[in-house]
């Protein structure tokens, strides 16, 4: 379960011992155990552990405490059987007009961390620490403290850019994340649960991982101590350079439990360029469809391994759609930059402005070819990743359908198909379902019974039908003997 830090509950935990009335107990020491040589030259080829008291010094006085206050809704927490029982004597219920406290806000408060970027006040943290807030105070490590401006908010990427009016202000060093490798030591500087400026020290887990609903960040994992406070707080490299910002953590306890999720820092500077320039990020818009290439799905497409971004629909009306991009193309690269999964074409198109003409590597029919597309404007969701996983078998395909009648095929707004009546052998493995319309082979469109018939001969023993089930449309692959 993914938490946002700012967001969880302290789950704290006391042993004591009574020793009244003991005899103190002396255990015999053991006689430590010499070093093997080979182990000796192992320890000191990788170096002694580094010390972090220089940097912190020199970093600790940009990083910012940041208070927020909200106004939340007040909650009736009165069991059901006592309302029943307060209504039968006319009893005002807590919270209700005439009743004990009244009704109206109640005031929150919370904390979290920021980092100083210019020295004229603009602070990075990350959006869910400050959402709602009707108050935002920025602490300084030398016990000043300013009343914040909120400049811009992106939930996207969860990054926000407050402004402070001070100036002359000391501010961290930018980092480049490209280069930060897996294993590499990263100190995390912060106030978890309000502990100001509080230090915690691990290591780079992994790089660009992707979180479920987060499609525009390419997270920094770590086994950094994050807690609850240290939202919004600077990654540094031992050259006391920021390389993200901490942002979220697994848990399934309330606490820290070693996995911890940083927004890489060039992300949040592309952010923050745009928030400071328009107070909101403005995102291309392509206007597809997509869901991850699989090995069986490259090999019915024809494509040397899995890479890309197969399009599972196209939006009428879209950039997409006036590029002519069809359902069957695989996405390969945005302007020479290669897609090499589904994930990575949000957060290529999303990092482009709208009106940008860009040039698309597709794969159409065997071939790859170059397509000119120009970006429109995201007011929603404009890219929508789905993720399917199938089976494959080796039996004979068991599907039996029935062509669409015109009122179905108008309501789907599509010129033909088949609805799925009843599936067996590979269909029913690979995903298929009762209900399901099948609208396409590969990039062959399905008209009726006598055409799918043909197709499937010329298809092989791989390909891919393009379904769509309910709003949504995907491919999925089929594997014959």
């Amino acid at each position: 379960m993914l938490r946002r830090s700012a967001r969880l509950a302290l789950v704290a935990s006391a042993i004591g011992l009574a020793t009244s009335g003991l005899a103190p107990f002396t255990a015999p020491l053991a006689q430590a155990a010499p070093v093997a040589p080979a182990a000796a030259n192992n320890l000191a080829a990788f170096g002694s552990l580094p010390d972090f008291a220089e940097l912190v010094e020199r970093v600790g006085p940009a990083v910012v405490n940041i208070g927020v206050v909200q106004e939340v809704e007040a909650q009736l927490n009165v069991p059901p059987e006592m309302q029943d029982f307060l209504r039968r004597f006319g009893i005002p219920l807590p919270g209700m007009p005439g009743g004990p406290n009244g009704p109206g806000p109640q005031i929150s408060r919370g904390v979290g961390s920021g980092f100083i970027v210019s020295e004229d006040g603009y602070v990075l943290t990350n959006a869910h620490v400050v959402d709602d807030a009707t108050e935002v105070i920025v602490r300084l490590t030398d016990k000043r403290e300013f009343k914040a401006k909120v400049e811009g908010v992106d939930t996207r990427t969860d990054v926000a850019l407050l402004k402070i009016d001070a100036t002359d202000l000391p501010v961290v060093k930018i980092g480049n994340p490209e280069d930060a490798r897996v294993g590499e030591w990263v100190v995390a500087v912060g106030s978890p649960f309000g502990f100001d400026n509080t230090v915690t020290a691990g290591i780079i887990s992994a790089k660009a991982r992707r979180l479920p609903d987060e499609t525009y960040v390419p997270f920094l994992q770590t086994d950094v101590a994050i807690n609850p406070g240290n939202s919004g707080g600077p990654l540094f490299n031992l050259e006391g350079e920021v390389i993200g910002i901490n942002s979220q953590i697994y848990s399934r306890s309330g606490g820290f439990m070693g996995i911890s999720f940083a927004i890489p820092i060039d992300v949040a500077m592309k952010v923050k360029a745009q928030l400071q320039e328009f107070g909101v990020v403005k995102r291309g818009r392509l206007g597809v469809a997509i869901q991850s290439v699989t090995e069986e799905l490259a090999d019915s497409f024809g494509l040397d391994k899995p890479r890309g971004a197969l399009v599972s629909s196209v939006e009428p009306g879209s950039a997409a759609d006036k590029a002519e991009l069809q359902a069957g193309d695989v996405i390969l690269g945005v302007n020479g930059a290669p897609v090499d999964d589904s994930v990575d074409l949000p957060r290529i198109i999303g990092e482009m402005r709208p009106g940008t003409e860009i040039k698309l590597e597709i794969w159409r029919s065997g071939k790859s070819r170059i397509v000119s597309a120009t970006l429109g404007s995201m007011d929603g969701e404009s890219i929508r990743a789905t993720e399917r996983r199938t089976d494959s078998s080796d039996t004979a395909l068991g599907l039996s359908a029935r062509p669409l009648t015109n009122q179905e095929a108008e309501q789907l707004g599509v010129r033909g198909g088949l609805a799925v009546e009843r599936v067996a052998g590979p269909a029913a493995q690979a995903g298929l379902q009762r209900g399901d319309v099948i609208l396409a082979i590969n990039n062959a469109q399905v008209t009726d019974v006598k055409t799918f018939r043909q197709q499937l001969k010329q298809a092989g023993n791989r390909f891919a039908l393009l379904i769509q089930r309910g709003d949504e449309r995907l491919y999925v692959p089929i594997k014959l003997k």
